[in-house]
């Protein structure tokens, strides 16, 4: 099968689809945290995210939305915008999908993608849209030439599955 970037190196089309689960675990809230400042508590201390109607810490929406980002930078994407719903908590070592669907390209290779973010009974934690700009023409060819070369930024091939 190939890797999401030999695949955005041979050409994407709408209706390709990709696919990446994860498990978050308290060093990547602690991480998250430090990288973004955000310490909420709601992310850390069990009274509080009760007093917020969680029953445990959650995982920050940004955090559960970055495997958004994570698929967008394997296959090339030039993100321009996203829109997020945040439809449920992600706690801590629950296993969520991303799934990705490319829905629109134009000629200059301007792309429209739906994600859905789903936990493992099947519960949505995050409805997304987004559009960017997909690797065309030259910027294929250096994803060629990158995987030519052992493509040392391609940090995903043990977790990708492409539909």
């Amino acid at each position: 099968m190939a890797s999401f970037r030999e695949r955005a190196a041979k050409g994407l089309q709408a209706g390709d689809t990709f696919t990446i689960s994860r498990t978050f675990t308290d060093d990547d809230i602690t991480l998250f945290a430090k990288i973004s400042g955000d310490y909420n508590p709601v992310h850390f201390d069990a009274c509080f995210a009760k007093a917020k109607k969680f029953s445990a810490p959650i995982c920050h929406g940004l955090l559960t939305a970055s495997m958004i980002t994570e698929i967008g930078g394997q296959i090339g994407w030039l993100a321009s915008g996203m829109t997020f719903k945040f439809k449920a908590p992600v706690y801590i070592c629950e296993t969520i999908t991303c799934t990705w669907t490319i829905t629109e390209i134009d000629k200059k290779g301007r792309a429209k993608a739906s994600i859905t973010i789903t936990k493992e009974d099947g519960v949505t934690v995050i409805e997304a849209e987004i559009s960017g700009i997909i690797p065309i023409d030259e910027s294929r060819d250096i994803l060629r030439q990158m995987l030519s070369e052992g493509d040392s930024t391609n940090g995903l091939t043990n977790r990708e599955k492409i539909r």
